[in-house]
């Protein structure tokens, strides 16, 4: 079963213009003590607000990654299938996925102290009211709501992270805290959710989301965020491009969230889906290729740096997904349940915190290239490790690769994040909105998307392997029908008919056989993520080779002008 990937967060993308205004008006500042020069405010504050951040990324993201992650559990509490259950996350991402690119109009024109107040009120009402759903059509239907309320928590946990930050600070050591907050939800919801379902199923879960959204109301209000100028921004074609584009999102959130479920070409309503999100994107796209001042700028989003720009980040997501898509998904196959993994996700959780503070320890501009070469080290190696499992293997033998995969995304996304926005603040302060669509559907539809290929790409392997294990499987075979003996004696103390219990082995031996299946499958799919990361790296060394070349070679020609005679 696929899952929303951990860093899923993909909402992160709403507060960056907020990150990128002090830095365009920093002025250098004078020598001062170590503690001025990094905080805008006394250390004890700082720490409020800090803590603050962590408060809001945990409640807007332990309800969104325990039903992810604990599927099968509340399928079961709601008397629906899986494929059912699936339809909780679809809804959830349905609006989440385009709602904070308004939001950031929203937020500039009518301040962001009411925002801040506002939305976490709202926050808090819908926590409360999943108290009281105990049928599933109620909280399919609160669950969209969830994902709509869930947005401006998201842009509140990464301005609180920003707000005790110097502006010389912000892009560097601000930004890469505030990128590993939000990373952080998703272990601690796995690691805490199986005790959780044990105490009172969804309930329970989302009495811990409510209590954490409490106190993040108390905070929002007792610690503001500094607030700069309103300005009036939205129009009514703004609304009518975002009417359009939600709906083109929201549809291509829905199809690849349970599209591999149902399978591809079998459901007719998937196409129809699919069919509604381009016209509904094209609309939006003639619209805004038509204004004078679109909402996002579609010249600026389809010039070659930027769609080289969002091939990376898009890269990078889809090699995420090794950790949700393949590792916990292949150790689920096996019969691993929520609550073994607790120290796997313990380590992912320390791992993620550690690489946000040692990216931000080295992170300067120039230095991107040779970050993300680290990364894609990291990523690479543990999925090759990955690719040596076995039907024995279990979460401790997946902890090195694993911490391996989560360090590396801590390292890779703050850097990119930081030279996107250096991109779009060059252009000027109108193509922040702009960038944030890239970010915003390399993130968040680039995870589901990159769920979906590998959802996808390890079924089709199965079967593939599953006909070529059976091939091999014949009833003439003397092993076979050993094996098959061996199997069905398990039953013989209660079942006496021979006949039967050949049939009960047999039975037992097709379990077995695809098993071995799926860990074939999933052990291509490392294979092709540990590739993809090394076609990446090879992509990255030669491109860094060229442009060296190309820097050293008009200075070299510059050298011979002058000492010629």
């Amino acid at each position: 079963m696929s899952s929303v990937p951990s860093l899923k967060t993909a909402e992160e993308e709403a507060p960056l213009e907020a990150a990128a205004q002090p830095v365009a008006s920093a002025e250098p500042q004078p020598a001062a003590p170590p503690p001025a020069a990094t905080l805008t405010m006394p250390f004890p504050r700082a720490l409020a607000y800090i803590l603050a951040a962590v408060v809001l990324s945990l409640a807007q993201g332990i309800g969104m990654n325990a039903i992810a992650a604990n599927l099968v559990q509340i399928q079961g509490s709601f008397g629906v299938t899986v494929n059912e259950a699936t339809w909780l996350m679809a809804a959830y991402m349905a609006p989440n996925a385009s709602l904070s690119l308004i939001l950031i109009k929203v937020r500039n024109q009518y301040g962001l102290r009411p925002f801040a107040e506002i939305g976490i009120v709202i926050f808090v009402a819908v926590s409360a009211v999943h108290l009281y759903v105990d049928d599933f059509r109620s909280a399919l239907v609160l669950r969209f709501f969830a994902g709509m309320a869930a947005s401006p928590m998201s842009s509140l946990g990464f301005l609180y992270m920003l707000e005790p930050f110097q502006p010389a600070k912000k892009l560097n050591l601000g930004l890469c805290l505030s990128l590993a907050n939000l990373s952080i939800a998703a272990p601690v919801a796995r690691l805490i959710s199986p005790s959780l379902l044990d105490l009172g199923q969804w309930h329970a879960i989302y009495t811990v989301e409510m209590g954490l959204a409490l106190i993040a109301l108390v905070m929002v209000y007792r610690l503001p965020l500094t607030s700069p100028p309103r300005t009036q921004v939205i129009t009514f074609m703004d609304w009518v491009s975002y009417a359009f584009i939600a709906v083109g999102f929201g549809a291509l959130a829905v199809v690849l969230t349970v599209g591999r479920l149902y399978w591809w070409l079998e459901a007719p309503w998937i196409g129809v889906l699919f069919a509604v999100a381009v016209i509904s994107l094209t609309i939006a796209v003639i619209i805004e290729l038509n204004r004078e001042s679109p909402l996002i700028d579609v010249r600026w989003l389809t010039s070659a740096p930027i769609l080289h720009f969002a091939g990376v980040l898009l890269l990078f997501r889809i090699a995420l997904s090794e950790q949700t898509s393949g590792a916990v998904a292949f150790l689920t196959q096996l019969g691993i349940m929520q609550g073994q993994f607790a120290l796997l996700w313990a380590i992912v959780l320390v791992v993620s915190v550690l690489g946000g503070l040692a990216c931000a320890a080295v992170m300067k501009p120039g230095r991107e290239p040779y970050i993300h070469a680290v990364a894609l080290i990291l990523i690479g190696t543990g999925a090759f490790i990955d690719a040596h499992s076995t039907s024995l293997t279990r979460p401790e033998q997946m902890l090195l690769s694993q911490a391996m995969i989560a360090m590396g995304g801590a390292l890779f996304l703050p850097p990119a994040l930081s030279a996107g926005m250096m991109m779009a603040l060059k252009k000027g302060p109108n193509y922040i909105l702009s960038f944030i669509v890239v970010f915003l559907t390399t993130q968040s539809l680039g995870a589901l998307l990159g769920s979906a290929l590998l959802g996808t790409f390890v079924t089709i392997r199965e079967k593939f392997h599953s006909s070529q294990i059976v091939e091999h499987l014949s009833m003439t075979d003397p092993l076979v029908s050993q094996r098959i003996g061996q199997l069905g004696a398990a039953y013989g103390r209660v079942i006496s008919d021979r006949t039967i219990l050949n049939a009960e082995g047999a039975q037992l031996l097709s379990q077995q056989a695809t098993r071995e299946a799926y860990v074939l499958a999933y052990n291509d799919l490392f294979l092709l993520i540990a590739g993809l990361s090394a076609v990446a790296l090879a992509a990255l060394v030669l491109h860094l080779t060229i442009h060296t070349l190309r820097q050293r070679l008009p200075a070299a020609g510059k050298q011979d002008l002058k000492t010629q005679p």
